[in-house]
């Protein structure tokens, strides 16, 4: 891979911002009460003890099963002994940004002390998650599964399957977050992950029964830090059928790329001859050496255990580890257009292609000495967390706070640290470009909304890369990955 090409990956946005208002829900939809408890607890995934966070005692925590339309009111008691937040990965939070969970929108969440956050599960179906978004929270856990599913009235586009399984699977560091932060604070980069889990477990402790001639739904999330990952089973093909609330074309494919943040959907049929046990092999991509996370596939009567550990042909089972292949994975990961749930909005944006783009908005991520330190940036800009959350400060106009900036890399302009913003009108359809300038795959996350990943290609994005846009079938989603 030449190290000097530059990858660029390009993404229609409709931008719908967030309100000082929230929601109205009618009285018609069903309301989900729930109480969170966060809590340290020590567990040892890859025989090495670590202090992990827990909700409610478990890691994963516990799913959030909801209907569309539903409204959640999910109680989070925060008995840490440091502020934490959560955010919905994935979820759409219109006009209610005050309940996203991340720092420049909520205040933190002291210690001893709880919050309820209320959001609706609003015109979406599918796969989600939820994270701590605070430091390095997230390296230790909190994370649970989220599903949103269809109402009866809307069918989906694929036969009901025959059960369901949440499937987080993510890098694990033995060190505790501390050490982590340690090492971002002195301005260097953190060291390889020491493996990989599957819903928290280490190697061959995960197991998922199939019944033999059942189709199978598994909700992959991918809830590490930093590393991206290709799922797969043995023997098995994965139909590809949703990904962050939408229905894609259902293609097979024999593994599948799942970076930071990212999840989907597939189905898999237990079609295979009845043996104890085939592997779930979940594998890093981009790094050195390649690790891999192992679970077990069971069919049900089949008889006996896995082989012991130490068995599964990894050899054989390693993806193929480049990132021209990757991106030409997620060109194929489009939009079902033939079904009628699940749409992108109710204003029918779906039909994004015809929509005038009111902005172009330039994000050129790098990195660079900035008061000492090595940090990143996004156009030259190292961000920095305000005492007062934005939105309390935009809404009382309180100066000083943050600055508004163009949106587009500035010629000649010294890397800084800022609280830097920029603004957008409601209901502007916004053209976002990202340009990765570093070393490494990057992801990008849109929190409350989602967007149309419209194009992705090598080297500095110009207009003439709107010829080559997708403007019929785009993926619609809230996380996206720019490779370097």
């Amino acid at each position: 891979m030449d190290a000097e090409r530059l990858a660029t990956i390009l993404a229609a946005i409709l931008v719908l911002l967030g309100s000082s208002q929230c929601y109205t829900a009618g009285a018609e939809n069903r309301h989900v009460f729930l109480d969170w408890e966060v809590s340290y607890a020590v567990r040892s995934p890859l025989g090495v003890a670590k202090r992990v966070i827990a909700i409610n005692g478990r890691l994963p925590g516990p799913m959030l099963n909801l209907t569309t339309n539903d409204v959640a009111h999910v109680n989070v008691v925060n008995t840490l002994d440091e502020p934490f937040l959560l955010t919905w990965n994935g979820l759409q939070m219109r006009r209610n940004s005050w309940n996203d969970g991340v720092a420049g929108t909520n205040c933190a969440i002291p210690p001893g002390e709880n919050w309820t956050y209320v959001f609706q599960a609003k015109d979406e179906v599918g796969s989600f998650f939820y994270r701590p978004s605070l430091g390095l929270h997230a390296a230790a856990g909190g994370h649970g599964p989220i599903r949103v599913n269809n109402r009866p009235v809307v069918a989906v586009p694929f036969d009901q399957p025959d059960g369901e399984f949440d499937v987080l699977i993510g890098d694990w560091y033995n060190m505790d977050v501390k050490e982590m932060k340690g090492y971002l604070d002195r301005g260097r980069d953190l060291p390889s992950p020491d493996g990989i889990l599957i819903n928290g477990l280490g190697p061959y402790a995960a197991d998922f029964t199939f019944k033999p001639g059942r189709t199978y739904r598994l909700r992959v999330s991918n809830v590490g830090t930093r590393t991206s990952l290709s799922f797969r089973i043995q023997g098995h093909k994965l139909q590809l059928v949703e990904a962050e609330g939408t229905y894609t074309l259902q293609k097979h494919y024999a593994s599948l790329d799942v970076h930071p943040g990212q999840s989907l959907s597939v189905l898999v049929a237990a079609d295979q001859p009845p043996r104890p046990s085939y592997y779930m092999v979940v594998s890093s991509l981009f790094i050195k050496p390649e690790l891999f996370g192992v679970g077990n596939v069971l069919y049900a009567g089949s008889g006996g255990r896995p082989p012991p550990p130490g068995d599964a042909p990894l050899e054989d089972l390693s993806s193929h580890n480049g990132y021209d292949r990757s991106m030409e994975q997620a060109r194929t990961v489009r939009m079902n257009l033939t079904c009628g749930a699940a749409r992108p909005n109710p204003q029918g944006s779906f039909r994004y292609g015809r929509i005038n783009v009111t902005r172009t908005i330039l994000l050129r991520n790098g990195d660079a000495e900035v008061g000492g330190r090595r940090r990143c940036t996004v156009n030259g800009v190292s961000f920095a967390d305000a005492a007062t959350p934005l939105k309390l400060a935009d809404h009382f106009d309180v100066a000083g706070v943050f600055a508004v900036v163009s949106g587009r890399p500035e010629r000649r302009r010294q890397p800084s640290l800022g609280t830097a913003v920029i603004d957008a009108r409601y209901r502007d359809f916004v053209q976002i470009v990202f340009e990765n300038r570093l070393p490494s795959l990057q992801t990008w996350h849109l929190d409350g909304y989602s967007f149309f990943v419209a194009g992705m290609g090598w080297g500095k994005w110009s207009p003439d890369a709107r010829l080559k846009y997708n403007l019929i079938d785009a993926i619609y989603r809230s996380t996206v990955q720019v490779q370097h």
